[in-house]
């Protein structure tokens, strides 16, 4: 599963897993990865003074849509991950509703670049403003994401949960076991514990 999350499609990672002895197909390889993805717990929970937040279109079973994220500005915790069919005020909204269920940020400034946001966030009493310098931090998780996407899922087949399933557990690896460089090689869950 390391080798999968660190970036390798299942067919690299069947091809692996050949080299190393280990006998596997394709099609348990994927259930592999789906079912570790239902069984992810969510990030740790975070008091975040500062909140990035921003959306990107994706492509699910040849179908657009929107991957919302919002990331925490200092420990680099990504805090929610969510598709949705479209994008604008009511999706954000619905998208803030789940961030506020799972964490305190009540006191957090969110920097946002318009979108339906800054009304989404007065429908939630939440602080924003229009924010295009300080943001990096989410346009640097797009970056990464996309990545991620373009090596091994220019577009997801399946479904929209599939899709749901695989950022789930891209959330968990980002936060977990991924090292982040601006954190000294340390996890944004191990920022968040300090």
């Amino acid at each position: 599963m390391r080798l999968h999350t660190a970036g390798l499609s299942i067919r690299e990672t069947v091809a692996i897993l050949e080299l190393l002895g280990v006998d596997r197909s394709h099609g348990a390889v994927w259930n592999w990865v789906h079912t570790l993805s239902e069984a992810q717990s969510d990030p740790p929970t975070a008091e975040p003074s500062r909140v990035a937040v921003d959306e990107k279109q994706i492509e699910v079973d040849g179908e657009k849509k929107w991957l919302y994220a919002a990331v925490d500005t200092e420990s680099k915790l990504l805090l929610e991950v969510d598709v949705f069919s479209r994008r604008g005020t009511d999706p954000a909204a619905a998208f803030l509703h789940r961030l506020t269920q799972k964490h305190d940020v009540a006191d957090s400034v969110f920097l946002v670049d318009g979108g339906g946001y800054l009304t989404a966030l007065s429908r939630h009493d939440l602080s924003g403003r229009l924010d295009y310098r300080i943001r990096n931090h989410i346009e640097k998780w797009f970056q990464t994401v996309t990545m991620r996407i373009d090596r091994f899922h220019s577009f997801w087949r399946g479904s929209h949960r599939s899709a749901k399933q695989w950022l789930r557990r891209f959330r968990h690896h980002y936060n977990h076991e991924r090292p982040n460089q601006a954190l000294d090689g340390k996890t944004p869950a191990e920022e968040i514990k300090n």
